[in-house]
């Protein structure tokens, strides 16, 4: 079968959050299309059960094959964890999601103190404990459910008071005494400045956007998809009901570049 070079690359999430990732995959692939889909009209995906998410995220990654998709990243570590391996059985085309950067964190200094913030639906998945697990003889973990922190920063609400608030309540019971903070939730990129601000400049923030842009080209390297001799571009989409949605995600990729 010939492969789809021209297709465009999928990237979904639940609402801004995987915007957070567009940076990294631009500069990785900037020969190919990219598609971001923001599930708003579904969001939180973190507050649904996995069964939920799953059969939501089936339908959005059939409906981006339907349209000519060569590959979809999964820009959501909730949808990640709920729904990855299914997807992966049930479709042909390279499906990459988002791991949490444990393993980085994990290495940086002796035994470090490591707090993972997270959906609540993340939190309670297999996956997450599952890594923990393997690198538990190299650091100490705290897995902290973030309720409230997507839907605030979904009305693009990045900075201020309110945020400040959100994040030192969801902190303040580890701090001091952390080394470093793994955002386990690609809505979290959009207030690192916040989060750094809180738990103070001694600590180290680790995402896993790098990670994942790296894996999606050798994902499409292997299956001879890459396309090259052209210069990528980049589409913005989402389910919400809201015609100023648009608006709030172009703000939110201009603040990260």
């Amino acid at each position: 079968m010939k492969k789809n070079k021209d297709g465009f690359i999928a990237v979904i999430d639940s609402g801004v959050g995987g915007l957070s990732v567009i940076p990294a995959l631009r500069a990785e692939l900037p020969g190919e299309d990219l598609l971001y889909f923001g599930d708003a009209a579904n969001a939180p995906y973190g507050e649904r059960s996995a069964d939920e998410v799953r059969r939501i995220v089936d339908g959005i990654v059939g409906g981006m094959t339907e349209k000519g998709a060569k590959a979809v990243v999964i820009a959501c570590n909730t949808a990640t964890s709920a729904a990855a391996s299914y997807l992966r059985e049930k479709y042909e085309i390279p499906i990459i999601g988002m791991e949490p950067a444990l393993k980085p964190a994990a290495q940086d200094g002796e035994r470090p103190r490591v707090v993972v913030m997270a959906t609540p639906l993340t939190i309670r998945e297999d996956k997450l404990h599952s890594l923990c697990e393997k690198l538990k003889d190299r650091a100490d973990f705290i897995l902290v459910p973030c309720s409230g922190l997507v839907e605030l920063i979904e009305k693009g609400q990045t900075e201020g008071e309110g945020i400040k608030q959100t994040v030192e309540d969801l902190l303040a019971p580890y701090l001091p005494g952390v080394d470093s903070i793994v955002l386990g939730c690609t809505h979290y990129a959009h207030v690192k400045d916040t989060i750094r601000a809180v738990a103070g400049e001694g600590v180290k923030l680790f995402d896993g956007a790098g990670g994942t842009a790296k894996q999606t080209r050798r994902r499409l390297a292997e299956e001879d998809l890459l396309r090259e001799g052209h210069e990528g571009t980049l589409t913005l989409t989402d389910s919400s009901p809201d015609p100023a949605y648009g608006d709030i995600c172009r703000t939110l990729l201009q603040k990260l570049k």
